[in-house]
């Protein structure tokens, strides 16, 4: 009985102390659960990664693409406005052949005829779309002075609970992120992004799924990705490695490799 009454009162305490929570300390209590379940410390230390499998590209919610991808992303020390990893995306079997590249300097669209640089829209497309990825934010962005979270409440996605946090940064930028109540991990954000060519918005949404831990690591092998209620990209993985000591050589253009114009 004694032990019961411990119990019961530490439930209480608990309880209690989660009631005087504010909506800001809850909001960053749920964003260190997902940390926590994402893998915590092997989360943060993550160096490197390989995702193989089938990416799929859409337009007007119709297949414009489809292929086989391996995609190589190492994660750098990030800098004040620069993209804090490296990655090079091979879409087909043929490894050299043809694929894209993106570092902190930029992105090429690499080919037998040389390398391309790509224009600022598409690089800034994809800086800013991994900068708001919660993946992202956890591994590279939770030392940012000024980063915020507030908790908003409580939903339903997808038939399970959700708690739904916004995380705002500095410059006043919102990612809303839903957390999955029972295994804390993230499965829907959105954000708002201006629309470089109407000037209005655009509404991003990422869904992650299928979940699986690879080296203490747990990370969702089903992205999803959706614009103004459109498809525009999923990935569905076959194999995820974790800390492989990707080299410099796979992120870098060839010595003599021919610099097309920039793309148009």
């Amino acid at each position: 009985m004694r032990t019961l009454h411990i119990a019961l009162a530490a439930a209480l305490a608990i309880a209690l102390a989660r009631g005087q929570e504010t909506r800001q300390d809850r909001g960053k209590r749920v964003a260190d659960e997902a940390l926590t379940a994402l893998g915590g410390q092997a989360f943060l230390h993550m160096e490197d990664r390989i995702v193989t499998g089938r990416a799929y590209s859409f337009y007007s919610d119709k297949i414009s693409g489809l292929s086989v991808a391996t995609i190589y992303t190492r994660y750098t020390v990030p800098a004040p406005g620069k993209l804090g990893l490296r990655e090079r995306q091979v879409f087909g079997r043929k490894q050299d052949e043809a694929f894209v590249l993106f570092t902190d300097q930029g992105g090429w669209d690499v080919n037998f005829h040389g390398a391309r640089p790509m224009t600022d829209d598409v690089y800034n497309n994809f800086k800013e779309s991994t900068e708001r990825s919660i993946l992202y934010i956890f591994r590279q962005r939770l030392n940012e002075k000024d980063l915020s979270f507030y908790w908003e409440g409580s939903d339903i996605f997808q038939n399970e609970p959700v708690q739904i946090v916004d995380i705002t940064d500095a410059t006043g930028f919102t990612v809303t992120v839903s957390f999955n109540q029972v295994t804390k991990l993230p499965v829907r954000q959105t954000y708002r992004r201006r629309n470089p060519i109407y000037k209005d918005f655009d509404t991003e949404v990422t869904v992650y799924t299928k979940y699986r831990t690879v080296d203490g690591i747990v990370w969702p092998y089903d992205i999803h990705r959706e614009r103004n209620g459109d498809k525009v990209f999923e990935l569905y993985a076959d194999s995820v490695q974790m800390n492989k000591d990707l080299k410099d050589d796979l992120f870098t253009l060839p010595g003599k490799i021919k610099i097309l114009p920039k793309g148009q």
